[in-house]
Parts: C-alpha cells; structure tokens; sequence
C-alpha cells in the first residue's frame, strides 16, 4: 500500500506553465489567420477599386497634391510663427503721449504723439482723395485678401517691359503691415512675414478700417504722419477740404515722401500729381474730362523750404519722454520736452553724411548710414539715423544691431589699462587658436612682440584676443555695460573682435567715458519735461543719478594717449583735425559689411557707421576710409568758432600750441556751413578757383591802367579787396 501511495506522488500532474504555453500558441494562429482572412478580403477588394487608364492618372494626381499640401501646410505654420508672435497681443497702441519738443536753446523743433496725425474718420474724407490713393497705391483693394496675386503678376509684366522696376506689387495691406508691425530691413524673412501680417489684418479688421489706419499712420514727409497732418502742413487746410489736385499730391506721396514733397520739390510733387490723375483715369474713378482742370491748375503748396524737422532725434527724444514718464510716474502724458538737440550740428551732420553718400555711395556700394554726436556731458547732439527719413523712419542710430569690428577693441585694451597694464607692456603677436577658431591678422602677417600702444594703432587682432583672454571676458563685458554699452554682449571667445552687435549710439555713448575723464556718460536727449501748466516735472541736473568714476584716472590718461596715437600714427589717420587733436578708433567688419569710425575730441564725440540693410557687403568700406573722412569732415565744421576744451590728460592737445578759440578754416564752404552745395557745383567753384590760381600777377603798368590812373600801391590794394570780398 506504502509502495502505491509513493509511486502515485511520483507521477505528477503536467506543470500549468504547459498550459498556457499552449494558449498562447493557439491564441497566435488563430490571430494570425483570422488577419491573413482579412488581408486576403481586403486585397480582394482592392482589386476591384484598382482605378485605370485616366481615373488612375487623376487619382494619383489627387493622392499627390493631398500629400503636396500638406506638407504645404505644415510648413506654412511653420514659417508663420514669427507673425503670430507679433500679433499675440493685437495691434500695437499707438502712443496717447502729446509732447511739443524745444532745441536747447528753447526754439520749438517738432511734436510727437497724437498731435502728429489727428485722426479723421475715414466717412468725412473727401471721394476724389480715396480715388487717388486706391488708383494709386492698390486698385483692386476691395476685391483681394491681403496680397494681390493678379496685381503681383502685372507689376511684373509691366517691370519686364521697362526694364526696371516701375510697378510695385505690394498691396496697401502690405504696406500697413510694413508700418505698424516691421523694419524695413530688405530680407526674405521680412517678406514672408509681411504677407502674414496682411492675411491676419485683413482677418481682424474690415476694409475700411485698413483703409483707415493706413491713411493715419503712413508717414508724408516734412515730420508729419497721416493725410490730416499732411494737408494741414502742405496746403494750410483741413483734409476734408483739399481738392482734386491737392488730393493728387497727397496720394503721390505715400510712394516717396522725401522725393515728392512739394516744400522740397514743387516741380517733382505736381509730376507725380500728375501720375495719379492718370492713374484715376486708368482705373476708371474719373473720366480725363474730370481731372483735365487739375492737370492744367496743379496744387500749390505753403512755402515751408526753409523748415528742416530733424525727425530721426524726435523719434528717440519721443521713446525717451514716454520711458521717463513711466520710470518716475509723472502722471500727465501732455507734455513740453526740452531737449539736447543742437541744430546747426544736426544740419551739419545731415549734409556730411548727405555729401559722402552721394560722392563715394555707388563707389563703395554703399547704401546706408548712421552718425550719432554727442557732448562730453552725454547730451545728444545731432543724430542722422539714416539716409532718408522719408524712404525709411527706422532709426540706425539707436536701433540698428551691427557688428561694431575693431572698434569694440577699446574695451578690452581699457579693462586691461584699469587692472594696471601700461600702453608700453609688450604682448606677443603670433598663431592663435583656441579650440577650432583661429583669429588673423587684417594682412594675414604677425608683428611678433608689440607694444599695446602700438597694437592698437594697427588694429592688430590676435594681440586684442590674447589680451582679452588675460583680463577676462565677464570683466571686459561689465565695463563696457558700465560705459554706455546698453545691447546683449555675448561675452564669447570672439567678442574682442567686435562681433557681439551694438548699435552706433551705443558706441558714441560708451566713447563719452574718455572724453569726459573717466566717468560715467549718463547719456541723455531731455533736459527737462515740463506739464501744460509749464511746471518742470524732471530736470536732467536733479534727476540723473551722480557721476561716477569708472575709469580712473592712469587707465582714461593710458587710453587716451592710445587713441591720439590710433589717429596719429595708426589706422585713422584721415581724421586728423586742423585746430586740435582728435582720437578714435575705426572698425571694420568681415566682407566689409560694417565700416566705423567712433572718435572724441575734448568737445564732441561722434560715432559714425556705413553699410547696407541687407548686411550685404559694401566694396572694401573699411573705418579707416568713408567713416574717418565723414567724421573729419563734421568735425572741422563742428569746431569753428567755439571753445576748445582739451583731451583730458593728453599733453600739448592742440597742434600748434593752446588756442582757446578756432581758427576759421581754408574752406568757405565748411566755415560758413553752407555746404549744401550739388557736386556738379563743386567742381565749378574748384575749377574757378585753380584758373584765379593759375593767373599771373598784374605788372605796374597792367595795374596803373586798370585803376585808372591811380596808384599802383592803392590799386593794388582796391583789387585785392574786391576778390576776398
């Protein structure tokens, strides 16, 4: 019995582990064959809707344009991104600021905010003014979405056939985008986020308000902004009252303010008056009867030539009253600025940058330039933030992002002059390369050991990179924000070389430290703001924080006395001036697409920049050339007449011994300040000039004839009088 019990527990039941092994293997194949079932029926059928000959073709036709498009759409979010952004939060608000601005001497200059375009509703706007802009600047307005595909396609056409650009195939949504929402920086980016913008405008708001806030917004020359402010300026009147031809010349300005404008000239505005009358008839607004009086009576408009509204400096004197509002919550938003601006230097600085652009633009290919003066208490002076104001009210000056070259390098040589080097401790110019980068020289040559003094003459670039490696990258970063510098630095391996962006006022403000001795610039365009009641609300010399030292007084000397030599010995040598020394340092960019030129006297200090909004390359425009001689130019002009205060720390600052006013200069044209001569008239004068020259002196005899008789001493001296008169 034991022996039966003992073999019944050695024949143990199958494990359950066999079991589910089984299940599992089972459930498998019948999962596998109940889909091959199904495949097989689903092939079956597919067969049978198998399409041939041309429903095939059209088929795949369909299934590719369905993938086509969606890719399509996808990446039309993608690019749309930007777009999106800037219309997060809606249209950007127009400033509810008011403010009347006054030149240091107390003399109105301009207004900014509300009081530049009083906004009239577009139900009162006259018939004939609607007509000419639609005829002009986007006749099929009311029948696309934002961008005009037809219109795009004829501008072409007719480009083609002119062999130039003749029609431009923006719609006016497109142009409202432009003005409200971008630069006018000329990019692909730029374009694909204009068509955007328009699609969202004409997503948002109607026809009419389009129209409406194009018409108020537009900027119409002369430092106005808006049809109603324009009419008002040009012709003395409401806008609800301009005629035919009036309404012609106002819509003839949107395309090109500055060009057109009838104060500047009359001749080209009722030119392109006369364009649009025949845009009104080709778009069949008018019949030629109807506009044939207007043609033959063109507008005439208020005598205003003399005006000179220095625009680019009301814009950021605007930006600056509106950031101090806020900052000390002033509470009143109708205000009176007094400002810095000091319009003989802003004349002067527009003709000098006016005269180089048109004398060496197309030589250098250069497109577009910057300047920024300033005093030696941070006051701006004069700014130019651009070659035309009515093409383009973006500002360079205070807004363009450039790459500064070389002209960053003081930086760097000033924080090593703070930690105790001299300008004569040597350092070694020779191959460089710090992980995969290896910085060159401009000539692609090494000078071996050099002096500081001497390698920042000559712009060397290793020396300024193993320089700024010994003094440290955050130090030379936080001098610099201490200087004036207000733009991101990057603080990377090759900023010493200027390739973190600055703009130019940032440059002039930061040079501000050496020409004050070493303190901080407190840059600034307001000297105070006044309510409607003439209250003084904020006062530059209560409300500005203290001075500091932030240079002392060895490194500003050392620095200094390096920046003499740069214009002496090194690369800016064309900046030289006649009645005192100057200092600075140029800056070049790679391909040559930035050239600067930021230098000081004890007087002024002034940064000037050339080169293109495309960041395409000019023709080898490097700081020692265009930029050296615009300064020069200025600065020769800026200080006739005047005080001149020295350098600091710079012994013997002026060249032929201390004088404590300048010598007028040997050019008429620059000591009268009248230098707005054309280049045609230039070249007269000079020729006159080396024929008055070349003319042999007069004999006694030659002389006692053409007196008549009178002496030769006297008459002698009666000519001569007559010709320097």
């Amino acid at each position: 019995m034991a022996d039966k019990s003992e073999a019944k527990r050695s024949h143990k039941s199958p494990s359950r582990l066999i079991e589910v092994d089984a299940w599992i293997d089972s459930s498998i194949f019948r999962l596998w064959h109940g889909f091959s079932r199904f495949w097989e029926t689903v092939t079956i059928q597919s067969r049978r809707l198998r399409a041939r000959g041309f429903t095939r073709v059209v088929s795949e036709i369909v299934g590719e344009g369905f993938t086509l498009g969606v890719a399509g759409v996808i990446l039309l979010l993608v690019l749309a991104q930007p777009a999106m952004e800037m219309t997060a939060e809606g249209l950007p608000e127009e400033a509810d600021f008011s403010v009347t601005f006054l030149d240091r001497k107390g003399n109105e200059i301009g207004q900014r905010g509300i009081l530049r375009a009083a906004a009239v509703p577009i139900d009162e706007l006259p018939d004939q003014f609607i007509k000419a802009v639609l005829a002009t600047e986007d006749r099929r307005f009311f029948e696309h979405w934002g961008i005009d595909f037809f219109g795009l396609a004829r501008a072409m056409g007719e480009n083609a056939r002119a062999g130039g650009v003749v029609q431009g195939g923006s719609t006016l949504t497109q142009q409202l985008a432009k003005n409200v929402f971008l630069t006018p920086e000329q990019s692909l980016e730029r374009k694909i986020n204009e068509a955007f913008l328009s699609v969202w405008l004409e997503s948002n708001l109607t026809k009419r308000e389009i129209l409406s806030m194009y018409l108020d917004r537009a900027y119409m020359g002369g430092g106005t902004f808006g049809a109603a402010a324009a009419a008002e300026f040009y012709f003395d009147k409401s806008i609800r009252d301009v005629n035919l031809a009036e309404s012609a010349m106002l819509a003839g300005l949107f395309k090109a303010p500055a060009k057109y404008a009838p104060h500047i000239n009359l001749p080209a505005a009722r030119a392109r008056a006369n364009e649009v009358l025949t845009n009104i008839v080709q778009a069949d607004f008018m019949t030629e009867g109807q506009v044939v009086a207007s043609r033959r009576q063109p507008a005439e408009a208020v005598d205003r030539s003399q005006r000179q509204s220095p625009d680019y400096f009301l814009d950021f004197a605007f930006e600056e009253a509106q950031r101090l509002v806020r900052e000390n919550k002033l509470g009143t938003r109708n205000l009176v600025a007094r400002t810095t601006i000091d319009l003989k230097l802003q004349a002067l600085a527009d003709e000098t940058i006016d005269y180089h652009m048109r004398q060496f633009g197309k030589s250098y290919d250069v497109e577009e330039a910057a300047m920024a003066v300033l005093s030696d208490d941070g006051g701006v002076r004069a700014m130019v933030g651009g070659r035309d104001y009515g093409k383009s009210q973006f500002n360079r000056a205070a807004n363009a992002l450039r790459q500064p070259g070389s002209s960053f390098k003081v930086y760097v040589y000033a924080t090593a002059m703070e930690q105790g080097m001299q300008p004569d401790d040597t350092i070694v110019d020779s191959p460089l390369r710090i992980g995969n980068w290896a910085p060159q020289n401009y000539g692609r040559s090494f000078a071996g050991r050099v002096t500081l003094q001497n390698a920042l003459a000559r712009s060397l670039n290793i020396p300024a990179v193993r320089l700024y490696q010994k003094v440290g990258f955050d130090n030379t970063v936080k001098l610099a924000q201490e200087m004036g510098i207000e733009s991101e630095l990057r603080g990377d391996k090759t900023m010493a070389l200027g390739t973190s962006e600055v703009t130019v006022l940032d440059q002039a403000t930061a040079y501000t430290t050496f020409a004050n001795g070493g303190n901080t610039p407190r840059r600034h365009a307001i000297t105070q703001l006044y309510d409607a009641e003439g209250r003084i609300l904020w006062d530059v010399r209560r409300d500005l924080p203290e001075r500091r030292m932030i240079l002392s007084e060895q490194a500003t000397k050392n620095m200094n006395d390096m920046l003499v030599g740069v214009t002496e010995q090194g690369t800016a040598r064309r900046a030289q001036l006649s009645m005192t020394r100057a200092a600075g340092k140029t800056g070049t960019t790679q391909d040559y697409r930035d050239g600067w030129f930021v230098g000081f006297t004890g007087n002024y200090v002034a940064a000037v920049w050339y080169g293109n909004d495309s960041f395409r390359p000019t023709k080898r425009v490097s700081g020692g050339t265009l930029p050296a001689m615009t300064w020069q130019r200025f600065m020769e002009a800026a200080h006739q007449n005047i005080e001149l205060k020295p350098i600091p720390y710079i012994e013997d600052p002026f060249p032929d011994g201390k004088r404590d006013v300048a010598e007028p200069t040997d050019n008429p044209l620059i000591a009268s300040g009248q230098t707005g001569l054309t280049v045609d008239a230039e070249e007269v004068l000079t020729k006159i000039s080396e024929r008055f020259e070349a003319l042999k002196p007069m004999t006694n005899d030659r002389v006692a004839s053409a007196s008549g008789g009178a002496t030769p001493v006297a008459a002698a001296t009666t000519t001569s009088q007559s010709v320097e008169n």
